[in-house]
């Protein structure tokens, strides 16, 4: 590529310098042939003219040269465009040595432990020949017979973006391992987390199954926030989640949080994400989305932490609520009784419970009808370290 630009510059270069040449050699014989005419006392009539026609071809020379060196540096431009491409790779692209792309492709061909389901494609758990366990989520962007399924530009602009979003790297992400495209649909493969989303841990906490203390909920709310800075301030250009909830929060066998399917809402706008609790107002009043939009389904999130409830749940469909969570810890906070909120079983010591306090008072900002009112993702991560030493 670099040979090819220096090339294009070279050639560039050449033909300049013979427009110029031309130029040059042009004026030359314009003035020899002023300078053979005889010396006359008086001006000939049609002296001036020939002086006007000389400077006026002196013009033109030098316009149609560098007219023709602009359109050859456009000629040349486009043509290193078209060379650096990126091309559109067939079979699995792999980004971790620890898969074989044969070995992928076997354990894709094979029935797989389906994990869960949503309208744009379905997840699996796969284990492949070497042992190592992974899940796959399969995703279907595009309806069925879509021109878009057969365009190369959207084919590339999508390996572009899945290349990209491999790249990144942080202990809160989940980290893309490898992607195969197949007609109509992608393979998306990331590491197996054992604890499942937040989401499964949350409905078994709700029905006892599960005991969740405030530390670790505490941890889960911070590892949340510093995967959104990393997102926010650490990649150029940032990168929004568009999706944040608790089911694209999976947990490991310590229960850190790793947000999953980051950016894929915008790479992929058929995707699910349809406006839910979670989603901040700007989203269904003006389609705007910005890093305040995530910092807003965080602040959902971590209200979800603090008091056990689904927002989607009945409960905050009754107008005694406020109609979501967000409005009801506003309302018991300004009403002086935020610990009516409080999951009851996580109430215990004195000093926990005022922790639990103050991330009330977080949630309930970050849930602000107005982007300008809510913490970025990066205050967030002081504010919340700062009610636990972590």
């Amino acid at each position: 590529m670099e040979k090819t630009t220096y090339l294009a510059l070279e050639l560039l270069l050449l033909v300049t310098f013979c427009l110029c040449n031309t130029t040059v050699q042009c004026q030359k014989r314009s003035i020899s042939r002023i300078s053979a005419d005889p010396p006359s006392p008086s001006v000939a009539p049609g002296h001036g003219n020939r002086f006007e026609r000389i400077i006026l071809s002196i013009f033109l020379g030098l316009a149609t040269g560098l007219i023709f060196s602009v359109l050859f540096a456009c000629i040349v431009r486009c043509f290193i465009r078209y060379l650096g491409r990126t091309p559109i790779l067939k079979g699995p692209v792999i980004f971790s040595p620890k898969i074989a792309p044969k070995t992928l492709q076997s354990a894709l061909a094979n029935e797989n432990q389906l994990l869960g389901s949503s309208p744009n494609g379905k997840y699996f758990k796969t284990v492949l020949d070497n042992g190592l366990t992974v899940a796959v989520k399969r995703l279907e962007p595009f309806e069925n017979g879509s021109p878009e399924t057969h365009s190369k530009s959207v084919k590339r602009r999508m390996q572009e973006e899945l290349e990209m979003l491999a790249g990144l790297r942080h202990r809160n992400l989940m980290s893309l391992r490898a992607f195969v495209r197949e007609p109509g649909r992608f393979c998306l493969v990331y590491d197996y987390m054992t604890m499942g989303s937040l989401e499964d841990a949350m409905k078994r906490v709700r029905e006892n199954e599960l005991q969740l203390s405030w530390e670790l909920r505490l941890r889960i709310a911070v590892g949340i926030v510093k995967g959104l800075q990393f997102l926010h301030f650490s990649c150029a250009p940032k990168v929004l989640h568009h999706n944040l909830k608790p089911n694209n929060v999976l947990l490991d066998a310590e229960f850190e949080p790793r947000l999953a399917d980051c950016g894929l809402a915008k790479l992929m706008p058929n995707l699910d994400r349809e406006v839910s609790a979670y989603s901040a107002p700007e989203c269904f009043q003006n389609c705007r989305y910005t890093d305040k939009s995530d910092v807003f389904s965080f602040g959902v999130i971590l209200g979800v932490l603090l008091t056990g409830r689904d927002p989607m749940g009945t409960f905050f469909g009754e107008a005694s609520s406020g109609g979501s969570l967000g409005q009801w810890l506003r309302h018991l906070q300004q009403a002086g009784d935020p610990r009516e909120a409080l999951d009851r079983s996580i109430l215990g010591e004195e000093v926990e419970e005022e922790e639990m306090l103050m991330a009330v008072r977080i949630a309930v900002v970050c849930q602000s009808d107005f982007p300008a009112d809510r913490p970025s993702s990066d205050e967030l991560v002081s504010m919340l370290t700062q009610l636990h030493s972590f």
